[in-house]
């Protein structure tokens, strides 16, 4: 119970063990998911942003190498642009970029004499120079009629005064045309989409039209930075999250380990503790047999005993009912004698006399039977007894102590069983007596059944010819009355029909003849009122499988007619694709064989069907046949064959497992200069173990199996090894 309860407590602690982890596995893969959301937003941003600085480093003039070079050469490459220190309210950067406009791109310099004199030497290149000064502190207000000037929305390190001199600012075209009459000489209004309004003019420029947008990209360059920075602290912290996680889920994990490791233990335990309280009630059960197994043996002697007591009894009623039957048999046989006489005489009561005394003999053979049957299981049961008797007097001894004061019952039993067992003898003896002359009435009753069977047969025989006779008469009977009754419904008189009756006729020839008409009427069938309407049903039916029939020999024209296009077809191209093959062939071969002559012939007229011949005849051979070539020569005339369909429409590579197998050094040679030339067009694969193949390869690689059961690839570059070897 202790250890139920323990793994009941561990198994609720697996299961919120279990749940806590299912619980952890699921943050976890939500922080996953949130983490890599933000990288992925990081890296968009980032992407966003390094597609923003290409375009602002190519606004900015960065992009010029000119004057790139020109300005690394006097360290002035990594000073700022005009328009990254320039910072402008939102929603002016169109107005300001409209004024500044290329100026934008201005290096900005602490001192501008000499560089402005070194970059007159510049050609095919622009550069803008910006001298730094500080920005003053006036602030920039409003005039008397309200207008506002740009540099009232620009701020920055630098003073912007000498370039947005004489700029005012408009928030549409219809105000800077409003204001435009009071403007003085060199003096303009800029609106905040970036249109520009002079005394007596307009310029109008939208969008990033000569690639303005500089400020725009500078703001969304710094919005992207602040962005990528917070992304990637919310991408670090949802790491370090994951990370506890991971942490708190391996925990989880141990523990639960831990948990179902104790599980086993107790369950092992538990287990023991049942085996051995399963040993201990096996023991317990098997001792509780063995007393009821003794107690019931007990009771079973004691019902032998009484049982064979009812036995003995039950053998003297049968010896005495079999004394007074044998009696009545020795009485009935002497009547039987003396009657036999009697019997001969009268044989219906003789039967009867003798099926008396056959009932009475054979109940005194049952009875016979059944007392020697009874003897034999008395007999048998003594037996039985006395192998029970010494088998219990052995095993149980404490028996024996109970059944001492039966014992003297059991002596008397002995001393009638061995009387009863004399008196038998006797039984016997006179038995045998009665069974012979049991044995000579059946007999003198076999010879009366033999006598009495032949009297039955002649009876029999007798009565089966008077049935017969009987039967024919009937059957005449009623052919008379089957005769009278045709007559009459004819309206036919015998003698009438007597007369007309041919003379000789018999009645096989008039049955034949009624069969014939019979025959006749059964060929014509019923009528069949139906066939005008089957007629119509069948003709329409006709008349459709006639249009079935037409459209099935219409398909089948046109399938036979692509079949001959396509035999044709295939005609062609097997035609043009054998006298290639078989060209290529005739050339192949005197380069394998260094000579002779090769070529393909057809073997029939059709080409649809016909075969193909290889005539093969290497140098100094007359050969009538390929099959009377050697081995090596078969190989080579396959290798040209193979070569020649393969260059029909080559592949990007070719393997040959063992080709040169069959092939003497010579013949390997000759195969190896063909792939040789054959691979300045396609790569080779091949496996050989041919020595001279192995020399044509420009890559070696095999197997080899230093450690038994150990496999490693070897591969030999074979250039790179000569190199090395003459090195």
């Amino acid at each position: 119970a202790e250890l139920e309860a323990r793994l009941e407590a561990l198994a609720e602690e697996a299961t919120a063990a279990g749940e806590a982890i299912v619980d952890a596995r699921g943050r976890l893969e939500e922080t996953e998911r949130r983490l890599a959301d933000a990288r992925g937003e990081a890296q968009v941003l980032t992407g966003r942003r390094a597609s923003l600085e290409a375009l602002q480093e190519s606004a900015l003039g960065r992009t010029d190498e000119a004057a790139r070079a020109f300005l690394a050469e006097r360290g002035l490459d990594r000073r700022p642009r005009l328009g990254e220190r320039v910072h402008v309210q939102p929603g002016w950067e169109a107005a300001v970029e409209a004024v500044l406009e290329d100026a934008l791109r201005a290096v900005v310099v602490e001192q501008l004499d000499a560089p402005a004199e070194a970059a007159q030497a510049l050609e095919d290149a622009e550069l803008t120079l910006f001298e730094a000064t500080p920005a003053g502190d006036a602030s920039v207000a409003a005039d008397e009629a309200g207008r506002q000037p740009l540099a009232a929305f620009v701020t920055g390190d630098d003073d912007l005064g000498s370039l947005l001199q004489g700029i005012w600012a408009a928030e549409n075209l219809i105000e800077a045309l409003t204001l435009r009459a009071r403007l003085a000489p060199g003096e303009s209004i800029v609106c905040r989409d970036g249109t520009r309004v002079g005394r007596h003019w307009v310029r109008i420029a939208k969008g990033d039209a000569h690639g303005r947008g500089v400020l725009r990209r500078a703001q969304e360059l710094e919005t992207l930075d602040a962005q990528i920075a917070e992304a990637r602290e919310q991408a670090s912290e949802l790491e370090q999250a994951a990370a506890r996680l991971r942490q708190a889920l391996g925990e989880s994990d141990l523990r639960r380990q831990q948990i179902l490791d104790t599980t086993a233990e107790v369950t092992r335990e538990q287990g023991a503790v049942r085996a051995e309280r399963s040993a201990q009630q096996a023991r317990l059960e098997e001792a509780s047999a063995r007393a009821e197994r003794i107690e019931r043996e007990r009771q079973e002697l004691i019902g032998q005993q009484q049982a064979e007591r009812g036995q003995i009894e039950a053998a003297r009623i049968a010896r005495t009912e079999a004394e007074q039957a044998m009696h009545e048999y020795e009485q009935r046989r002497g009547e039987l004698l003396g009657r036999r006489d009697e019997l001969r005489e009268a044989l219906e009561q003789a039967r009867g006399e003798a099926r008396t005394r056959r009932e009475a003999a054979y109940e005194l053979a049952l009875r016979q039977q059944n007392l020697a049957n009874q003897l034999e299981s008395a007999r048998t049961a003594r037996t039985r007894l006395e192998a029970q008797r010494s088998e219990l007097a052995e095993r149980v001894g404490q028996i024996e102590a109970m059944l001492s004061e039966q014992r003297e019952p059991l002596d008397e039993m002995r001393g009638e069983l061995e009387t009863a067992l004399a008196r038998r003898v006797d039984v016997e003896r006179e038995l045998t007596a009665a069974r012979q002359k049991q044995a000579g009435a059946e007999e003198g009753l076999r010879a009366l059944e033999l006598e009495r069977n032949a009297t039955d047969e002649r009876v029999q025989q007798a009565q089966g010819e008077l049935e017969t006779a009987r039967m024919q008469r009937q059957e005449v009977e009623v052919l008379r009355r089957t005769l009278e009754e045709q007559l009459a419904e004819a309206d036919a008189e015998a003698p009438s029909v007597l007369e007309a009756m041919e003379e000789g006729a018999t009645e096989a020839v008039w049955v034949e003849a009624l069969e014939k008409v019979d025959a006749r009427i059964t060929r014509l069938g019923p009528i069949n009122l139906a066939a005008i309407e089957e007629y119509e049903q069948q003709s329409e039916r006709k008349t459709y499988l006639d249009a079935q029939n037409a459209d099935l020999e219409e398909a089948l024209e046109t399938l036979e007619s692509a079949i001959r296009k396509i035999d044709r077809e295939t005609r062609s191209k097997f035609r043009e694709t054998f006298d290639q093959v078989n060209k290529k062939l005739q050339e192949l071969f005197p380069k394998v064989f260094g000579g002779g002559h090769a070529y393909l012939e057809l073997t029939g007229e059709d080409l649809l069907d016909t075969g193909v011949a290889i005539m093969a005849r290497p140098p100094g051979k007359r050969n009538a046949s390929i099959h009377l070539l050697s081995g090596g020569e078969k190989a080579l005339t396959a290798i040209a064959l193979v070569f020649a369909i393969f260059d029909l429409n080559p592949a990007p590579f070719c393997m040959l497992d063992e080709v040169d197998a069959p092939l003497d050094d010579a013949n390997v040679a000759r195969y190896c200069r063909l792939v040789t030339e054959m691979s300045k067009e396609v790569q080779f694969i091949y496996i050989t173990h041919n020595k001279i193949a192995m020399e044509m390869g420009e890559r070696l690689m095999g197997v080899t199996m230093q450690e038994a059961g150990v496999s490693r690839l070897v591969s030999v570059d074979v250039d790179e090894a000569a190199a090395m070897a003459v090195g």
